[in-house]
């Protein structure tokens, strides 16, 4: 069996591509698996980690605007489609899966006219620009929440959930103490992304304050880049602030309260372990498709929201003590997202790719 995964530019694409990749590592041993990629962005160090032959190819994304620099853009995809037609046909896939970024767009439809078979997956609750674009040349669309696929009604949009929630099933909890917890405390962890929010951070600078001595802790993660600005802001011990945290999966495990962006990793994970959360969606996205993810849970009484422009001290203090305190509003919210839980997704996908292929001999060897 070998196939050829696509998927760049962030987290969000690159990790859920390589729980594909390793759910088909882990089904077939001798499968060979090629991942392109962008030559200068972040997946360029993250798949050869993992132990993948990574291939990068050089490509701009559009610029939605009118702008000069979507000349450079067009141009560049027109030799990425020459590139990946090459090195789809030197290394002949049974399949190949674009897993979103625009990286992946040329790869999806250098398969599509070589005769390939193709699957995408999307991991928000709308389409972004890329996988619009690629999923007029695939043979199967995985999506990531019910709605999508009840949008589309067509079969070959098959609701898959998100590759990452089976990691998050598997991973072993944290210990709170090696994080400097108290295990007999309840935790509510604050996070707004790997790298931390600029506005969440100058608000929470003062926010915080509002949670000094409660019987109850918080650990709040500014983002490197902020962290040196807490420094010298004095909060009592209950309230830990840190800049980064290794393998996050492993305290959300432990945490009662999880206040963070509705990113869609971060979603599946919500969903796939049953936290109760509060979603401050980012407004500076594609398409404000945060917001749109966290609508899905919101509406279903899954979830809180709070968005960044009504973010107040006030505010997020009556909800986090309502998740804390109300255990038949937190028996009801967690029954919810079991609605929205996929326990098997990266194993869905496997099967949905096998059937695709045709042969379920490639399946298991």
């Amino acid at each position: 069996m070998k196939v050829i995964i696509s998927a760049g530019g962030t987290g969000g694409h690159i990790y859920p591509a390589l729980a594909i990749a390793n759910k088909i590592k882990e089904k077939n041993k001798e499968a060979e698996i090629l991942y392109i990629g962008t030559s200068d962005r972040m997946e360029k160090d993250i798949v050869p980690k993992a132990g993948y032959k990574f291939i990068g190819i050089k490509i701009k994304g559009l610029k939605r605007s009118i702008s000069p620099k979507n000349i450079i853009s067009a141009f560049l995809f027109l030799n990425a489609i020459k590139r990946c037609k090459k090195i789809i046909k030197d290394f002949k896939p049974d399949v190949v899966i674009g897993v979103g970024g625009y990286v992946s767009a040329p790869v999806v439809y250098s398969a599509h006219k070589l005769g390939i078979k193709c699957c995408i997956h999307e991991q928000n609750s709308s389409f972004g620009v890329t996988n619009k674009f690629a999923s007029n040349f695939a043979d199967k669309v995985f999506v990531s929440f019910k709605s999508l696929e009840e949008k589309m009604n067509d079969k070959k949009f098959i609701y898959t959930g998100n590759p990452c929630s089976e990691n998050a099933i598997k991973c072993v909890a944290a210990k709170k103490e090696d994080f400097g917890l108290t295990s007999s405390k309840k935790l509510v962890l604050i996070v707004m992304g790997s790298l931390g929010s600029k506005t969440i951070n100058d608000k929470m600078k003062s926010m915080l304050t509002l949670f000094n001595n409660k019987d109850y802790e918080v650990m709040f993660v500014t983002g490197k880049n902020y962290f040196d600005e807490y420094k010298k802001n004095k909060y009592t011990k209950n309230i830990k602030i840190v800049p980064y945290i290794d393998n996050m999966i492993t305290l959300l495990k432990k945490t009662d309260c999880l206040v963070s962006r509705a990113g869609a990793s971060t979603l599946s994970e919500i969903s796939s372990l049953n936290i109760p959360s509060i979603l401050v969606p980012s407004p500076y996205v594609t398409e404000n498709h945060q917001y749109k993810n966290a609508m899905d849970l919101v509406s279903k009484e899954a979830a809180e929201i709070i968005e960044e422009k009504d973010l107040e001290g006030d505010i997020l203090l009556r909800k986090v003590e309502k998740i804390l305190n109300d255990s038949l509003y937190v028996r009801k919210m967690k029954s919810n997202l079991k609605s929205f839980e996929v326990k098997n997704s990266a194993s869905k996908i496997y099967d949905e790719i096998i059937k695709l292929i045709g042969d379920e001999d490639v399946g298991n060897n």
